[in-house]
């Protein structure tokens, strides 16, 4: 099932690598379209932190270069998990600005970004499953309730022991014996 993972993967993070590198080298593309909505989120992340600057050019920018290392990640396999989730973020706002179908007047530009809003609702969810995938292996909260199970049953081997030594060396003493060793 590997390879079936790896080549899914390499697909998926496709799409980030190209436009995330195209924007970062031409964010004047992209501009008209998403300063309306960074303009929205500037405030907001102002309150975060006041140094962090909130231009929409420098957002931008920001948002291709977290697409273009986050899909390099995923194709890669390395942290593949985080970065589906982080690509999965970054999807949510390039599609609110770039696919806003909902207020075209004209049809065809309104069926035209009806479309690749559900493209990138499709990606979306393809993110959701590779954020979720454990690679055929248990996931980490299967692997700390086993470990919790193992533990709890050690202790209670551990207590038993003690039990029967405590017994044995009980006996001994009551019957006057040298214990061995």
């Amino acid at each position: 099932m590997k390879p079936v993972r790896s080549l899914a993967r390499i697909m998926l993070s496709g799409i980030f690598v190209v436009s995330g590198a195209n924007t970062l080298k031409n964010p004047g593309r992209v501009l008209p379209v998403a300063k309306p909505l960074t303009d929205r989120a500037a405030p907001m992340i102002q309150s975060l932190h006041p140094r962090i600057p909130t231009d929409t050019e420098t957002l931008i920018r920001a948002n291709a270069a977290t697409q273009l290392v986050g899909g390099l990640m995923l194709a890669s396999g390395r942290f593949a998990r985080p970065a589906a989730l982080v690509l999965a973020g970054t999807l949510v706002p390039t599609t609110l600005a770039g696919h806003p179908f909902w207020s075209s007047d004209d049809p065809v530009q309104r069926n035209h970004n009806q479309i690749h809003f559900l493209k990138n609702l499709g990606l979306f969810g393809g993110l959701l499953l590779a954020a979720a995938d454990t690679g055929g292996k248990p996931g980490l909260r299967w692997r700390a309730g086993h470990r919790i199970s193992h533990s709890r049953r050690s202790v209670q081997r551990a207590v038993r022991t003690a039990r029967r030594e405590t017994k044995i060396a009980v006996r001994s003493a009551a019957t006057g014996r040298r214990l061995p060793g």
